[in-house]
């Protein structure tokens, strides 16, 4: 599995104050927390300052790869700020986060997909929104791969995100996002699949149980990663177990060495 610690996001609280006021030992320590924790990339968005992104997005990036050498998500709604972002990046190949195909998103964001040496992470999304059904964003996250492929991208740096949305809106959308992980796999398994979990949950008690039975179901689908807070130990465990139980786990050498570490908790 691919974990990309989800935590400095400035759209939490928490976040977009340290960032106003460039506390860098909480991000500092937030970034060594999720790395210890077994984070592959660290996210880093500062998406929720609408005038000044730029400054604190490029503070913030500094700031994290002060204290640690993986990669980074670059996570803007902004082409200038993804753009930066990358420049900025110096340890291992970063994640842009991310492309879409709506119509002005993708002409802005395909350019830096394919001429930078990135795992580019493409919604299942375009001009009329997130479709309800799975066929629909299996077509469109086709459209993405194959554009990118065309364009000469390595299948292998395209990830696709079936884009979780909460069940307790449609009890269906579990489901869609499963069958949208089995679609794109079956035509590309050399495809990633990646998505925010937390979403599925949204508006619910007791959240975090259903994120961590949603993680085990599409990890059993064929997910290869998510966006998740790397701190929580119980689904930190949980990823291990499951993927020791499929046989993605050769030995269970990943799950032994997450449990000598601390990250596989006992209870």
């Amino acid at each position: 599995m691919v974990i990309i610690g989800e935590l400095i996001n400035s759209t939490r609280k928490k976040i977009k104050e340290a960032m106003q006021n460039k506390d860098a030992e909480f991000i500092k320590t937030l970034a060594v927390k999720q790395d210890e924790a077994g984070a592959d990339f660290i996210d880093v968005n500062a998406g929720a300052f609408v005038t000044d992104e730029l400054e604190k997005l490029e503070w913030a990036i500094n700031v994290v790869q002060g204290v640690t050498k993986k990669p980074l998500a670059i996570d803007s709604p902004r082409v200038e700020a993804m753009e930066m972002g990358l420049k900025l990046h110096k340890n291992g190949k970063p994640m842009l986060n991310s492309i879409t195909r709506e119509s002005d998103r993708w002409k802005q964001v395909f350019p830096l997909a394919v001429e930078n040496n990135v795992l580019v992470l493409g919604l299942c999304i375009d001009d009329n929104g997130i479709p309800d059904e799975a066929d629909d964003r299996v077509k469109i996250a086709e459209q993405i791969i194959n554009d990118l492929t065309k364009a000469g991208k390595k299948i292998e740096d395209i990830a696709i995100d079936p884009l979780t949305t909460p069940i307790s809106v449609n009890t269906n959308f579990g489901l869609v996002v499963i069958d949208t992980i089995k679609g794109v796999k079956k035509n590309f398994p050399g495809v990633k699949l990646i998505t925010g979990l937390s979403n599925i949950s949204y508006g619910l008690p007791a959240r975090k149980q259903v994120n961590r039975a949603f993680m085990a179901s599409c990890i059993v689908n064929g997910l290869d990663g998510a966006l998740i807070d790397p701190l929580d130990p119980i689904m930190m465990s949980i990823i291990f177990a499951t993927e020791a139980i499929l046989n993605k786990d050769p030995y269970c050498g990943n799950y032994l060495k997450a449990y000598r570490k601390g990250i596989v908790v006992k209870e």
